[in-house]
């Protein structure tokens, strides 16, 4: 049930994330890199972020164990009562959104002209129509991971995005984009109301129709039921949230250059996220389970049969996850150009503006390494219940690419790339702290043997393929295939623990 369960969400994630990727080239083609393409890409990515940042991992951090321990009258009165609070939160956060346009505008999209602040500002009023829809929707899909729907938990992404690509369609196909924000804004507003109905529908499967206790309990306001302390969403929600921040506030610094550097550097991360998601990330949390049990309560030093286990499930997760994120690296780094013209090679789009995602994407993609070895170890940090330190590390990373973003603004030299140097230094930075402070659950666990090969491998191919011509789309795709597979062949010949943790 398991491996069926994991195949069907992998599965699903991989078509979200094709068709967020096909997103980003319908939009590519039909508004460039320009001023209008920035209006675009803060509107339909703010209500989803914002969402990311003030909720949705904290109600999976928090929810997740709590209504674990209720029964089904409980959850229900849990997610009734949060329920409103987030609807309140919703309708607050759009309110700002329309009265404080400008502001918004300065901190996430500093480089728009005086025309394009303006049409930003009518953007934002779509923007703020879908707070409300993408926060019940977070609540509802991590009601719908708790019962282990994943069809309804990624499917949900698949209708948002299918409404937002058909809208993008229009405005590419009709030839003009004079005023395409109010089209692609209907699109985006019908995609979280169509979520929203794909959700409910999931629910009412998953949980069937509310008993009569559930209904009584709800009616007077679930005040007997548990809820959460404050201290603990706060923890949660900033477990959840910086990490989020980083690739925004670096999109905000990217854009001072002027119009079309927040597009330019978004395209440019999309090309790292990807990865980051299918590969990294989903390695971290198909080894939470193993590092959980490894890491029950115990004294480890009083027991080498569990610490053999804890060194062996922290080291398989390293150096998988290491693996896989240098052969990404690689692979972007070396085939950035090819990589570029395929997604984002289209339409509207100037040859200059895809050189620059390739050149921003290549040194961006380095940043993988870092993150790897940062999604392994929140994992072993939430599995011992100590997530604060990674808060204050996150936090550190923050303060760096905002003093980094200062210097170089201050020599008037701030764009994409120091931009993407600045984030790689503050991932990095973070990766560090984190690896010093859990030093005592990292012995015998990160062996040099295990991770040099693939880095080394990573870093001689890339250097080899940048020196090569650019090879057209298609065999560009293929060569960073190559590329990709090449380290992880020289991974699995050298590295003694990869072999190891594939054989499992």
């Amino acid at each position: 049930m398991f491996l069926r369960a994991g195949l069907v969400s992998l599965a699903l994630l991989l078509a979200s994330r094709l068709l967020g990727l096909l997103r980003e080239s319908v939009q590519a083609a039909a508004l460039g890199a320009t001023g209008l393409a920035d209006v675009a890409v803060l509107m339909l990515t703010l209500p989803d972020l914002l969402t990311g940042i003030l909720a949705a991992g904290a109600l999976s951090y928090v929810l997740l164990p709590l209504w674990a321990r209720q029964q089904a009258a409980e959850q229900a009165a849990t997610q009734i009562r949060l329920l409103r609070w987030l609807l309140v939160a919703g309708v607050a956060s759009g309110v700002v959104l329309v009265l404080a346009p400008e502001l918004v505008t300065a901190v996430l999209a500093p480089g728009l002209s005086d025309i394009g602040h303006a049409t930003a500002h009518g953007a934002l009023v779509w923007s703020a129509a879908a707070m409300p829809l993408a926060l019940v929707a977070a609540l509802w899909t991590t009601r719908l991971q708790h019962g282990r729907d994943f069809l309804g938990m990624y499917g949900a992404n698949l209708v948002v995005n299918v409404c937002i690509v058909g809208a993008l369609l229009l405005v590419a196909l009709g030839g003009s984009v004079s005023a395409p924000i109010g089209l692609v804004g209907g699109g985006l507003l019908l995609g979280m109301v169509l979520r929203l109905a794909w959700l409910r529908w999931r629910l009412h499967r998953t949980d069937g129709p509310p008993t009569r206790v559930e209904r009584d309990i709800a009616q007077r306001g679930a005040r007997s039921v548990g809820f959460p302390a404050a201290s603990i969403w706060l923890w949660a929600l900033a477990s959840a949230g910086l990490p989020l921040l980083l690739p925004l506030l670096g999109r905000s610094l990217a854009s001072t250059s002027g119009e079309g550097a927040l597009t330019t550097f978004n395209y440019a991360w999309k090309l790292v996220e990807l990865p980051l998601v299918l590969a990294i990330q989903l390695v971290a949390t198909l080894a939470f389970p193993s590092i959980a049990a490894a890491f029950v309560a115990g004294d480890a030093a009083l027991n080498p049969a569990r610490r053999e286990q804890q060194v062996r499930a922290l080291r398989g997760a390293f150096v998988l996850a290491w693996a896989l994120a240098c052969a990404a690296a690689a692979a972007i780094a070396g085939m950035a150009p090819a990589l570029a013209q395929l997604l984002f090679g289209w339409g509207r789009m100037t040859p200059e503006a895809v050189a620059q995602v390739a050149a921003w994407g290549r040194i961006g993609a380095w940043s993988l390494l870092p993150q790897a070895l940062l999604a392994v170890l929140l994992t072993l940090m939430a599995s011992t219940g100590r997530l604060r330190g990674a808060v204050g590390a996150y936090l550190g990373a923050l303060g760096l690419l905002l003093l980094l973003g200062a210097l170089s603004y201050a020599g008037g030299r701030l764009d994409g790339a120091q931009v993407m140097w600045a984030l790689n230094a503050a991932f990095s930075a973070a990766a560090v702290a984190l690896l010093v402070r859990e030093r005592n659950f990292l012995r015998g666990v990160l062996v040099f043997r295990d991770l040099l090969p693939a880095l080394l491998a990573a870093v001689i191919l890339a250097a080899l393929a940048t020196s090569l011509p650019t090879p057209p789309r298609l065999p560009g795709l293929g060569m960073a295939v190559g590329l990709a597979l090449s380290v992880l062949l020289v991974a699995w010949a050298l590295s003694p623990g990869l072999r190891e943790a594939l054989r499992r």
